[in-house]
C-alpha cells in the first residue's frame, strides 16, 4: 500500500439510442462456460494493478472471449507478482515509461486503463497512438474537453474507445431497460438516483484533487448520472446542483463531498439524484411511469444486484459484472456487436459533459442548459 501510496504521490506532482437485440443475446458467463469456444480472443493489457485492476483480471479467468496477457505498472513487485498469477511472459510487461512499446507487440489487442482518474486522458493518447483499442474505467476523463481529445485520438488511430460501464450488461438493468422501451411502464416521469457511501482513508488519491479531478462526483456520483439516462432513455436538457461540505478538511477545496443534482429531460420526465462520500446505504434506482415503476436497491454494486417492479421481484440470474463486461468488449471489438445501452467513448462524453454542467452549476447557482 505504501509502495502505492508513494507512486500516486508522484504522479500528482507531475440523446441515447438502444438497438434492439435480446436479452438472450447478452453474455452469460455461466452458460459461456458450458460450452467450447473456438473463435478469435481479444488479448488485454491491464493498466494499473490495485484493487479493481485486481477484480477485472480474476473475472477475466472465466472468460472466453477476452484473455490478459499483459500489465502495465509502476511497481515492480506487482508486476512479478501477476506474472506468477496469471501466466503473463516477461515480453508482455511493461511500466508507465515504456508500455509505448506496445505498438511493437503484436501479441497486445488492448490496454485497459484502471489508474486514477487524472491519468486517463494522457494513457489513452498514448495507447491509441500505439495503435491499441483502449478500454477505459469511468470516469473516462477529467471533463468533456479532455474525453472528446481521446475520442478524437482514438478515431484518428483507427481503434475502438469503450468504458467500464459493466451495469450496461447486468441482466436485471436490461430487464428495466427493455420493460420501459416495449412501453411497460408506459410515459417516464421520474427517475431518483442514489449513489454513495462513507469514504475511509483520507489520504488515499480519490481525495486528491489532482489525481480525481474532484469527489463523490467522479467516482460514485457517475453512476446517478449514467443510470438517469439509459433508465429514462433520452439525453437531459438541463441541470442544476447543489453541493454541501460538513467535512472541509477531509473534503479539501475541489474535492465534492456531497452534490444533490437534478435533471430535465425533453419529455418532460426529471430526475432527483444524490452523490455522496458521507453516507452509507446508498445504492439505489427508482424508475416511474405513469403504468407503472422499476425499484433497484443495490442498483450499482458488484452484486447481486437486487429489483422489483409493478409485476414483481426482478429474477434474472446473477453473473460476475467484469466477466461479463470483458466477454461483451471482446465481442464488441472482434465481432461488431452493438450492445443495448452504448459503452463507446461517445457514451462516456456525454456524461463528462453532464459532470462539467453540474460543477457549474454548484459554482453559478444556475440552472445549467445542456446542448
Amino acid at each position: 500500500m505504501n509502495t502505492r501510496r508513494s507512486f500516486l504521490q508522484k504522479l500528482s506532482a507531475a440523446a441515447i439510442t438502444f438497438p434492439l437485440i435480446s436479452f438472450e443475446d447478452c453474455t452469460n458467463a455461466d452458460q459461456a462456460g458450458s460450452k467450447t469456444y473456438d473463435g478469435p480472443v481479444l488479448r488485454v493489457a491491464i493498466m494499473g494493478l490495485g484493487g479493481y485492476g485486481t477484480r477485472v483480471a480474476d473475472a477475466m479467468v472465466d472468460c472466453k472471449k477476452a484473455k490478459l496477457v499483459g500489465v502495465i505498472s509502476g511497481t515492480p513487485s506487482k508486476v512479478k507478482a501477476w506474472q506468477a498469477k496469471y501466466n503473463i511472459p516477461d515480453k508482455n510487461c511493461y511500466n508507465y515509461e515504456n508500455f509505448d512499446a506496445i505498438s511493437k507487440n503484436p501479441d497486445i489487442d488492448a490496454v485497459y486503463i484502471i489508474t486514477p482518474n487524472s491519468l486517463h486522458h494522457p494513457q489513452a493518447l498514448r495507447v491509441a497512438k500505439a495503435g491499441k483499442h483502449v478500454i477505459c474505467e469511468k470516469p473516462m476523463a477529467l471533463n468533456a474537453k479532455e474525453g472528446q481529445e481521446m475520442v478524437d485520438a482514438c478515431k484518428k488511430a483507427n481503434v475502438k474507445l469503450l468504458v467500464g460501464y459493466r451495469m450496461h450488461f447486468e441482466p436485471k438493468t436490461l430487464e428495466v431497460v427493455r420493460m420501459r422501451m416495449d412501453g411497460e411502464l408506459g410515459k417516464i416521469l421520474f427517475f431518483q438516483g442514489l449513489s454513495g457511501f462513507r469514504i475511509g482513508d483520507p489520504t488515499q488519491w480519490r481525495l486528491n484533487k489532482q489525481l480525481a479531478g474532484g469527489g463523490s462526483m467522479m467516482d460514485i456520483g457517475i453512476y446517478s448520472i449514467n443510470g438517469a439516462r439509459y433508465m429514462v432513455g433520452e439525453e437531459p436538457v438541463w441541470v442544476t446542483a447543489q453541493e454541501s461540505k460538513t467535512d472541509p478538511v477531509k473534503f479539501k477545496e475541489g474535492v465534492d463531498e456531497t452534490i444533490q443534482f437534478q435533471l430535465g429531460f425533453p419529455s418532460g420526465a426529471v430526475a432527483s439524484c444524490l452523490s455522496t462520500y458521507s453516507m452509507n446505504g446508498l445504492d439505489k434506482f427508482y424508475l416511474n411511469g405513469v403504468n407503472g415503476f422499476a425499484e433497484m436497491q443495490p442498483s450499482t454494486g458488484y452484486g447481486p444486484i437486487k429489483g422489483r417492479t409493478h409485476k414483481g421481484e426482478l429474477t434474472q440470474p446473477h453473473a460476475t459484472h467484469q466477466t461479463v463486461q470483458m466477454e461483451e468488449f471482446a465481442a464488441i471489438i472482434l465481432e461488431g456487436r452493438k450492445p443495448v445501452i452504448p459503452v463507446d467513448g461517445e457514451e462516456g462524453l456525454r456524461d463528462l459533459r453532464i459532470i462539467d454542467a453540474i460543477y457549474e452549476a454548484c459554482k453559478t447557482g444556475k440552472k445549467i442548459e445542456l446542448r
